[in-house]
């Protein structure tokens, strides 16, 4: 099965947002505009990411608090990637 770019881009949006990668969602954003996607289904997009983003920030502060750790500890010490410009992956 293939996707197409609108529906490629939507997923790609949601993952930008999810992985908190500023540099992948402007990527997107550009590009889910280029291929027609509206900007009411770009923000439903958003949505989505956020609340994946969310159910992981509370999966993380609880395996925090299970290891004696802060929440901003365990976080400052996760590997980041920064891309310099365009999408990350």
């Amino acid at each position: 099965m293939t996707f197409d770019a609108r529906l490629t881009e939507l997923i790609a949006l949601g993952a930008a947002t999810a992985a908190n990668c500023a540099a992948c969602l402007e990527h997107h954003v550009g590009k889910a505009r280029e291929v027609g996607v509206s900007p009411e289904e770009i923000e439903a997009a958003l949505d989505v990411g956020r609340r994946v983003r969310q159910g992981a920030a509370g999966a993380l502060d609880r395996v925090a608090a299970r290891l004696g750790v802060t929440a901003s500890a365990a976080a400052a010490a996760a590997p980041t990637a920064r891309a310099a410009r365009g999408c990350c992956g």
